[in-house]
């Protein structure tokens, strides 16, 4: 977890980025406070809290949505605190009547979550990619590998998410388990090797292990639906063989061609790479 505050006209966001899920968590207290234009934050958590009694009362899946982490509180000491992605708070926004609801959408997608613009038009999402993907000179063929791996990767998570795994961490730990069948490492170590920080992982794979990484998911997402595999036990029994499936793969294109699958390789600029080295 990596804290790292924003401003938004003045006022401290806080926020933190998970690696393992790559996913901004911010602080609802924080935005409540803006929306209600609260001078302090016992009384926007006041507010928070009753928010929070209206919406469980009215069936709203918002605060189920939300999580706890642990940030700096205004007394310097590190507490338990709601947190929830840009995705929730652009509903949460909805909920809070204030003349600040359209400039803070704006702000979260300033920040970096043009998935908000996206949840109204997927094709944006695509375009963005394939932009940012050409502008690192990235080949047309990388490029179509990237995007029909994210399309096998989207299927395996609706399989998830329909037979009681929860998006987040649960989706976090069946990722690591696939990745480390079939790598031999976990993903956390995969970025390390690359020197990625918050970086998208699959943004800086080769074409190998896109492909490989497909293989992976795909085999765990047919896997899973042949047994009709619910909860976690049974979903990482799947994601165990699955990406055993593509382990075995790995290893016999490597035993044929002298060349490892895995690899450092990247697509930071020169810079980038040399001052990441540095910071280690």
């Amino acid at each position: 977890m990596q804290p790292q505050p924003a401003l938004f006209e003045q006022h401290q966001i806080r926020r933190i980025y998970d690696e393992a899920t790559e996913i901004w968590w911010f602080s609802v207290v924080d935005i409540v406070q803006v929306l209600t234009q609260q001078t302090d934050h016992l009384t926007a958590r006041k507010y928070w809290n009753k928010l929070k009694e209206r919406l469980n009362k009215e069936g709203s899946e918002l605060v189920t949505s939300c999580h706890q982490l642990k940030m700096t509180a205004t007394d310097g000491k590190q507490r338990l605190t709601d947190v929830a992605t840009a995705e929730t708070l652009l509903r949460l926004v909805q909920s809070v009547p204030s003349p600040k609801a359209e400039p803070i959408k704006l702000w979260l997608a300033k920040v970096g979550h043009e998935r908000m613009q996206e949840m109204a038009d997927p094709a944006l999402a695509l375009n963005r990619a394939r932009e940012l993907w050409q502008k690192h000179g990235r080949s047309e063929k990388w490029i179509q590998q990237r995007m029909t791996g994210q399309e096998t990767r989207n299927k395996l998570t609706d399989y998830w998410a329909d037979h009681d795994i929860r998006e987040g961490q649960e989706f976090a730990i069946l990722t690591n388990l696939i990745h480390e069948e079939w790598t031999g490492i976990s993903v956390k170590a995969h970025k390390d090797l690359k020197q990625l920080r918050t970086q998208n992982l699959r943004d800086h794979m080769t074409e190998a292990e896109l492909i490989f990484t497909a293989l992976a998911e795909l085999s765990t997402r047919q896997i899973a639906e042949s047994v009709n595999a619910t909860g976690m036990p049974e979903n990482k029994a799947a994601a165990k063989t699955g990406g055993g499936i593509a382990r075995h793969a790995r290893q016999e294109l490597e035993a044929r061609t002298g060349k490892r699958v895995v690899t450092e390789e990247n697509a930071l600029p020169p810079g980038n790479r040399k001052r990441l080295k540095n910071d280690k």
